[in-house]
């Protein structure tokens, strides 16, 4: 058996595909989660630790006074230390008068580049109309944060005030560990428990794709329909549909192909018996008996054939018949010109009611000529009265008294039949019996119009009319919708 899957192998599976949408996205989801958390986490531990070295600045400022127009430090240096203690930091300070001298600190501080390192970008931020400026810098080979109050009029000095950044930089970090692994670790989480739920979820599809598998070429039967989810209920149930399609159609093409071996052994065996007992004959009288007899098996022989072919056409259009509007007075009118086309060796009274006026059905022209010209044939063959009555067809239309149909009925005059062989001469190769037999018949008729009849979407009934007494073949047909 071929393996289903012996071309797709650089195909993504199902389960892969749906991981890959499902993951993507949410993947890119936590990325931009994570970095705008980080992002407002850095920017307020910025403002933090700014805000505190800002005051610093400030509380050193306020410790500086003038003193004969000169700017005094009015601290010692255990005053320094403490004002300007942190734990886990360097703090470096300068305070500088206008003239550029140092009065106290780290004269460093003041250099455009310190250590060779060129400042950062400046924000500089207004508040209460006193401005200073932030900066990252690099002095003594470590980062730093600087803040600067410029001198104004009233402060005639510069103050400088520097911090390492190694607290702030943990904070951070440890800012962003937190931020990240806990959200990496549900993500985690997340994809294991969707991976096993997906999975779970398309283990029917997998079975169903087993057992299709494992079906060989004669296993039309149905699967038995598993799944928690409807889509894969409607799948199963779609696969047995067609299936059950397939199979009939298997089935049709078996008997149409036993159908033709089994009926037209008998005539072509009877054409070539009939050759060959005329080619041994010198008599012309012979021959030309011959010769009908022959033309005689032929058209017994395409009439057979003509029906079988109706069968099966029956049988493949069972899933695509459309049904349209159609006149009814023309497919009887040109049912009856055939019939008396056919049948110019024979007497046929034929009398036509209800068709003072246009009628139109809801149906398909072939198969309702075909159903009325088995009709015809039938009451011909079959309705033949005895006692030297002369034989008489009718057709009759007419409104249900009981239901929105036309009623198009054949009825003959001849000896009608038992409700027991009305239902057993609607199945296929049922033929009459006695002297409702005649030679030739195949017994296809009646089911071909039987099959017709429920493709149409038509009652068909037989019955023995009350009139008459002969048999009145019926076909409830639909009317076409008031539109």
């Amino acid at each position: 058996m071929m393996r289903l899957d012996a071309g797709n192998t650089g195909l993504k599976t199902l389960r892969q595909r749906l991981l890959q949408h499902v993951l993507t996205p949410l993947f890119l989801v936590w990325c931009l989660g994570t970095a705008i958390t980080v992002s407002i986490a850095y920017y307020f531990t910025l403002q933090a630790f700014d805000r505190a070295l800002l005051d610093d600045a400030y509380a050193l400022s306020a410790h500086v006074r003038l003193q004969n127009g000169e700017p005094t430090l009015e601290l010692s240096s255990r005053e320094l230390a403490s004002l300007l203690f942190d734990q886990s930091e360097r703090v470096y300070f300068a305070v500088q008068r206008t003239d550029g001298t140092l009065l106290a600190g780290h004269n460093g501080l003041f250099d455009a580049a310190l250590d060779g390192a060129p400042a950062s970008d400046t924000d500089r931020v207004k508040e209460t109309n006193t401005p200073f400026t932030f900066d990252d810098r690099v002095h003594q080979g470590s980062a730093v944060r600087v803040v600067t109050l410029p001198a104004t009029a009233a402060k005639p000095w510069t103050i400088i005030v520097a911090q390492t950044t190694v607290s702030r930089t943990r904070l951070i970090e440890r800012l962003l560990l937190y931020a990240v692994v806990p959200q990496a670790i549900l993500l985690f989480a997340l994809a294991a428990w969707l991976l096993r739920a997906i999975g779970h979820d398309l283990e029917p599809l997998n079975r169903l794709r087993l057992a299709l598998q494992r079906r060989g070429t004669r296993d039309l039967s149905a699967i038995p329909a598993s799944g928690d989810t409807r889509d894969v209920v409607q799948l199963t149930e779609a696969t047995n549909a067609l299936m059950e399609r397939v199979h009939l159609g298997i089935q049709a093409q078996r008997e149409f192909t036993g159908n033709v071996a089994h009926e037209l052994r008998n005539p072509l065996a009877g054409i070539r018996v009939l050759a060959e007992y005329g080619l041994q004959q010198n008599d012309p009288t012979v021959l030309r008996a011959q010769l009908q007899a022959i033309a005689a098996s032929e058209t017994r022989a395409s009439h057979l054939i003509d029906q079988l072919l109706a069968l099966a056409l029956a049988d493949e259009a069972r899933e695509q018949l459309a049904l349209v509007p159609v006149s009814l007075n023309e497919i009887v009118e040109d049912s009856v010109a055939d019939l008396l086309s056919r049948r110019r060796d024979k007497h046929v009274d034929i009398s036509v009611s209800g068709l003072d006026h246009s009628v139109v059905v809801l149906g398909n022209v072939t198969m309702l000529k075909g159903c009325l010209a088995n009709f015809l044939d039938n009451a011909i063959a079959y309705g033949v009265p005895g006692n030297d009555v002369q034989a008489h067809i009718s057709i009759r239309i007419a409104p249900s008294a009981e239901s929105e149909r036309i009623m198009l009925s054949v009825v003959d005059n001849g000896p009608g039949l038992t409700p027991e062989q009305a239902n057993r001469l609607q199945q296929r190769w049922a033929r009459g019996q006695g002297s409702e037999r005649v030679q030739g018949g195949s017994g296809l008729g009646l089911a071909i119009v039987a099959r017709y009849a429920e493709l149409l979407g038509a009652a068909f009934t037989l019955s023995n009319d009350v009139d008459t007494g002969g048999l009145c073949a019926t076909l409830a047909l639909q009317k076409p919708p008031a539109s």
